[in-house]
């Protein structure tokens, strides 16, 4: 079984990802860390130097590999890896995909003083956070198979519905849960 996140920058995909992928015991894989491995740097510096144009084809190319990579995962794309009807077709026909949903004022309250994100490094990022998420929000969710509104709860609520919404789907045996919760990192 393959788990998808997708949504906003700031959303909590990688935390929440890394969280659910300990309580069922799979890999956890974050495909911006996939493609720093690959470009031997930063997002941001690559962005800068090759552009947006080229950085959304190389991610594009990692979503690819890691939908095909055997065995089960879960994996936490970037916020802007919807952007590419290829990725959102690949996305939602190899994994079940989980939309992490918060809102352009949540998103800049945790993400006010993040220097990392090349697309909010703009004068008014709370403005740049709107756009974004109206442009955004109709692809996530024609992509994801739920949405879990991740605006207000703790990572171990959000990850707590993850795993409910998963069990009543039929995608997740409960017993493997009960297995796993509390017996530490796998």
């Amino acid at each position: 079984m393959k788990i998808a996140l997708v949504g906003m920058p700031g959303g909590g995909k990688s935390t929440v990802g890394r969280q659910l992928g300990r309580q069922i015991g799979v890999p956890f894989v974050d495909s911006d860390h996939e493609i720093e491995a690959r470009i031997g740097g930063s997002i941001r510096a690559f962005f800068d130097s090759e552009g947006e144009e080229a950085f959304r084809a190389l991610e594009s190319e990692v979503i690819a590999e890691l939908m095909q990579r055997p065995g089960d995962c879960i994996v936490a794309t970037g916020g802007g890896a919807v952007l590419k009807e290829r990725n959102r077709e690949l996305l939602h026909a190899q994994a079940t995909v989980l939309y992490l949903r918060s809102t352009p004022e949540d998103l800049f309250r945790r993400l006010r003083h993040d220097t990392t994100r090349p697309l909010l490094q703009v004068r008014d990022p709370l403005a740049k956070l709107r756009e974004l998420y109206h442009q955004r929000d109709p692809l996530y969710r024609r992509c994801a198979h739920y949405v879990l509104e991740s605006a207000r709860p703790s990572v171990h609520a959000l990850v707590n519905m993850a795993l409910m919404q998963l069990e009543l789907a039929g995608l997740l045996d409960p017993t493997r849960v009960a297995a796993t919760v509390g017996a530490g990192p796998v």
